[in-house]
């Protein structure tokens, strides 16, 4: 991809393929063996060699390719993308892009699958807002403010626009591996608007985007995230 110079490369992606789905089949980014506190780690992907999907189908299932754990890299670029987009229209058809410039991945072993082992995603691995790294971000597509209505209004009192955050603890101690453009500062609710997990979450939230649609779905309202992201792929990128 040539966001920002170009030499990125593509290791995972992060897709929901049903938002009424509660750690069902399908939600390899947090669990697919239900909502079970006797299971922390969930499928635990976010920290393991397990992998999964096609690079061309990211936008339509689960992706992680060797790249997510071999790779050392720099940086990270992240696209929403919406879901069942061909590669060859990503670019133009993502609600949002962007990504970090000062080389944080060489503070955390290179890549994801490092940082990672260090700050598992794990259920009670820690208190409500404790969380791992809050990096900057560049916007390539999008600003602070269309990141912030991305999200529900409720949820846009509770986080700080333009960063990429990981390992964020909610208040029900679930942990939820990326808070896309965003920084929790406050409330700490953050399975409105992190994605991925451990095994265990609150009733009605466990699940890859865990409580995006807590209020009704897609529709902006409360604490519900809207239809765009909701209905939109993750994708990872590293360089």
């Amino acid at each position: 991809m040539t966001t920002a110079g170009g030499g990125w490369t593509l290791v995972a992606s992060v897709h929901e393929n049903s938002i009424y789905g509660r750690c069902t089949v399908g939600d390899r980014w947090s669990s697919q063996q239900g909502n079970n506190a006797n299971l922390p780690d969930g499928d635990g992907n976010w920290s393991n060699r397990n992998t999964f999907g096609a690079a061309e189908g990211a936008t339509s299932d689960d992706f992680k390719n060797p790249g997510y754990y071999e790779i050392r890299a720099e940086d990270m670029s992240v696209w929403h993308v919406p879901n069942n987009f061909p590669l060859e229209h990503w670019n133009l058809a993502a609600i949002l892009r962007y990504h970090t410039e000062n080389h944080f991945l060489r503070l955390y072993g290179g890549n994801l699958f490092q940082m990672f082992s260090q700050y598992p995603v794990r259920y009670n691995v820690g208190s409500p807002g404790n969380r791992g790294p809050a990096i900057p971000i560049v916007y390539d597509h999008g600003d602070k403010e269309s990141t912030k209505m991305l999200y529900g209004p409720k949820p846009r009192g509770e986080f700080e626009p333009g960063f990429i955050t990981f390992r964020a603890i909610n208040n029900e101690r679930a942990a939820m591996a990326i808070c896309s453009g965003v920084k929790p500062v406050r409330g700490y609710n953050t399975e409105h608007y992190c994605i991925g997990g451990g095994g265990y979450f609150y009733t009605d939230q466990c699940g890859d985007f865990p409580s995006f649609d807590w209020d009704r779905l897609g529709r902006e309202q409360g604490w519900s995230a809207s239809k765009e992201m909701t209905e939109a792929a993750v994708l990872l990128f590293y360089r």
